[in-house]
């Protein structure tokens, strides 16, 4: 164990549910092993100001079932600059912090690894993001609430869709990531799934719709994940219209519903598991790592290979959307 006597934790990007329960066992971990744990609110601008405060126990007290962050999460375009990030070191050294934990997704992790490099500031970090496509764990801490969430949503449209005999086109959040959607659909029994990972065949969609509408199938659901190179539900919907103008074509972009909410179980568990392990990183001189778990073993994964590196979809549960779709 090194001579560490005081670290900092904090969030950045966008809040994922389970980011809370990572706060609470970085913050308790720390003082079971007589740390000093100091809460960095709003991420790297909260660094910048100086927005610092020493948490006790009881400061992570009734928080594990809350989604978002009690640390708050912000982007700082002013950590993009050596003089932010200057301003930001000087912070922590004058609060005594000598090791950091940052939850969040790949910003957070490139941010961390310049600032440490510069400084010589130890910093691990904890996956949190919904997107799931961080490399080295394989699930992110909130993923699985927002999956249950987006499914949660797709039963229900389901339930309208077949009532009026409509086509509902999901839009889901997946910038770069189809995780969200691809699963979703499968669970949500949708006819298609569109997402960035692969090809979006227009034609070949239409080709299906008109397959179900021939098989008098009563409503039709198709998840897209708002990155999909066909530019998104709406863009989607405006060319099934034009080619299939007799279904009843509708769209629902669920949006940020996805990031808030109470945490599922497997996120709560291994959040704590995450932020517990994060400690024990630091204490162990095991920097510029990643926290994961990877086949329910905690994993590290340099920052350098977390940030080049992604996880890949798995091209079968693509390939199963369609068998189950006729």
């Amino acid at each position: 164990m090194s001579e560490i006597k005081t670290i900092g934790v904090f969030t950045s990007g966008g809040d994922s549910p389970g980011m809370n329960a990572c706060i609470r066992a970085v913050v308790r971990t720390g003082i079971y092993h007589k740390l000093r744990v100091m809460g960095i609110y709003r991420g790297y601008e909260g660094m910048i100001d100086g927005d610092i405060e020493e948490m006790k126990s009881s400061s992570v007290s009734d928080i594990i079932h809350h989604g978002g962050t009690i640390l708050q999460s912000a982007r700082s375009q002013r950590f993009r600059t050596p003089e932010g990030r200057a301003t930001a070191a000087e912070n922590l050294r004058q609060a005594g912090i000598e090791g950091v934990v940052a939850i969040g997704g790949d910003g957070t992790i490139t941010g961390a690894k310049v600032f440490s490099a510069e400084h010589k500031i130890p910093f691990v970090a904890c996956p949190g993001t919904i997107d799931n496509d961080l490399f080295g764990t394989d699930y992110t801490i909130g993923y699985d609430t927002a999956l249950n969430t987006a499914v949660y949503a797709v039963d229900k449209i389901r339930d309208t869709a077949a009532s009026h005999n409509r086509l509902f086109l999901i839009e889901v959040m997946g910038r770069d990531a189809g995780f969200i959607a691809l699963n979703a659909g499968i669970a949500g029994g949708a006819e298609a799934v569109l997402i960035p990972e692969t090809p979006t065949d227009v034609s070949g969609l239409i080709a299906t719709l008109k397959q179900g509408w021939d098989r008098k199938k009563s409503s039709s659901i198709i998840v897209v994940a708002e990155g999909d190179e066909a530019g998104g539900a709406f863009k989607v919907a405006q060319e099934i219209r034009r080619q299939f103008s007799h279904y009843d074509t509708r769209v629902t972009v669920l949006g940020h519903i996805q990031r808030g909410g109470s945490p599922t179980c497997m996120d709560r568990v291994q959040a704590s598991e995450l932020g517990n392990a994060a400690v024990r990183a630091l204490l162990n001189g095991e920097y510029s790592v990643l926290l994961g778990k990877l086949d329910g073993k905690i994993s590290k994964t340099p920052f350098e290979k977390a940030i080049k590196e992604h996880n890949d979809i798995n091209m079968n549960l693509v390939e199963l959307v369609k068998v189950l779709s006729i």
